[in-house]
């Protein structure tokens, strides 16, 4: 006999209705399905791969985490940012250390985290307060302006960018290729292409960007992140040439989707809590550590990662077939009341708050939560000194769902206005 579950609102999980709705829709119906089972069985159709796949979305805090920490029984190299299995063209851009299992993860991740130091990362502080508030100074005295356009979207990229050693020249390359990587489906991203057409061109622009600095860092090394990595070296081993480009991908998509979609959600979230805002506003120094933390568990930005069996397992007295495919849903288990007390109440001073936003425990806990956590906190400082009465002044709009289920709960405009001020070069 088969179980059937239901949401709320009728809708499924896998299917573009469920997400092209507000994240507080989105949520209620998790909160009525968490209820009903850890797990939610599901078929979703393919409309790029024309094939059917079925999946169990895990919704819980206990269970997400337990999956996390066994790598070795819930594998990444099957896939993981897709619910089907990517065709074997689409592995050339996007098979970057989150798709890998150990051996090789572990072997990819030391070589990059040896370049990816503490002393790197402390000197980019200076360089990122330095892009935010150049960013700023080109939007105060506008008055209304898109944050995505203006911040959320160019911030971290800029970051990123600079790190790698990207010109500035190559800025909208990168940009107009991460934008179609992270809104595929989008027929405003898109512009009448092909969605996998339109990925794989992305990919394959960014991995011929960072092949070519790549090069001649080898030949002229100097004090960035892409000449640290070519010649960053553990235990004998360093990253192959090929194996740079999907690394720049999950830098120029993933690493920067935390930063730009908390930014924008978290300005969008604010607005609908004023007394959050003012909390945080009248006290940055002690609240914004823990804001920043609570914006990720309660925005979630990155929606899913996947994890499959490699052999029959039995998790919360539930029996799964070797290659069962579980899809992580970050935003329900953040809002698990089994963990978070009042776990739909928006508290920048939330403590503790072991949420999941940026992945479960485990090898694939994200390389650069510390980076983003600094990224956000320098960006909503700097918009309290410079524009205190910064504001939403529309709902959101989000980047319509690639296949379905959006890996990345994206928004492409959201509308703010404020009191005018000079730049800080003029003032």
């Amino acid at each position: 006999m088969t179980t059937t579950y239901a949401s709320p609102s009728g809708l499924t999980i896998g299917t573009s209705d469920f997400w092209n709705r507000s994240l507080s829709e989105r949520m209620a119906d998790f909160a009525g399905l968490r209820e009903q089972s850890a797990f939610i069985p599901e078929d979703i159709e393919s409309t790029v791969f024309g094939d059917s796949t079925r999946f169990y979305s895990v919704i819980r805090h206990a269970e997400l985490t337990e999956i996390s920490r066994k790598p070795h029984l819930f594998c990444s190299g099957q896939g993981s940012t897709s619910i089907q299995d990517l065709p074997t063209e689409a592995t050339e851009y996007f098979g970057s250390f989150i798709a890998m299992d150990d051996p090789r993860h572990s072997r990819q991740r030391l070589v990059v985290g040896s370049a990816f130091t503490p002393r790197r990362l402390a000197t980019l502080v200076d360089s990122v307060e330095e892009i935010c508030a150049e960013l700023i100074d080109q939007m105060c005295e506008q008055g209304e302006v898109d944050l995505v356009q203006a911040l959320s979207a160019p911030f971290p990229l800029l970051v990123i960018c600079d790190m790698m050693g990207i010109p500035r020249s190559e800025f909208g390359t990168v940009l107009e290729a991460s934008n179609v990587i992270l809104g595929a489906g989008d027929p405003e991203v898109l512009k009448g292409r092909d969605p996998f057409g339109a990925l794989l061109e992305a990919g394959a622009t960014l991995t011929g960007l960072v092949t070519e600095l790549a090069a001649e860092r080898r030949k002229n090394p100097t004090d960035d992140l892409t000449s640290a990595l070519v010649h960053a070296e553990v235990d004998g081993q360093r990253l192959a040439p090929e194996e740079l480009g999907p690394f720049f991908i999950l830098l120029a998509v993933a690493g920067n989707d935390t930063t730009r979609t908390a930014t924008s959600m978290g300005m969008h979230i604010l607005g609908e809590n004023p007394d959050q805002r003012r909390i945080w506003q009248d006290d940055p120094e002690h609240v914004t550590a823990s804001a920043v933390d609570e914006i990720v568990r309660y925005a979630s930005p990155v929606v899913f990662m996947r994890r499959t069996a490699t052999e029959p397992v039995t998790i919360s007295d539930q029996q799964f077939d070797e290659g069962s495919k579980f899809i992580l849903f970050y935003g329900a288990a953040n809002r698990d009341p089994r963990v978070f007390e009042n776990p739909e109440h928006f508290d920048v001073r939330r403590n503790p708050n072991p949420h999941v936003g940026f992945g479960g425990p485990g090898p694939h806990f994200c390389l650069g939560a510390h980076l983003a956590r600094r990224e956000l906190g320098i960006a909503f400082r700097q918009l309290f000194e410079r524009l205190p009465d910064i504001e939403p002044i529309a709902q959101p709009e989000y980047l319509i769902p690639s296949f379905g289920v959006p890996l990345v709960s994206g928004v492409k405009h959201l509308k703010v206005s404020f009191t005018p001020t000079k730049p800080l070069a003029k003032v």
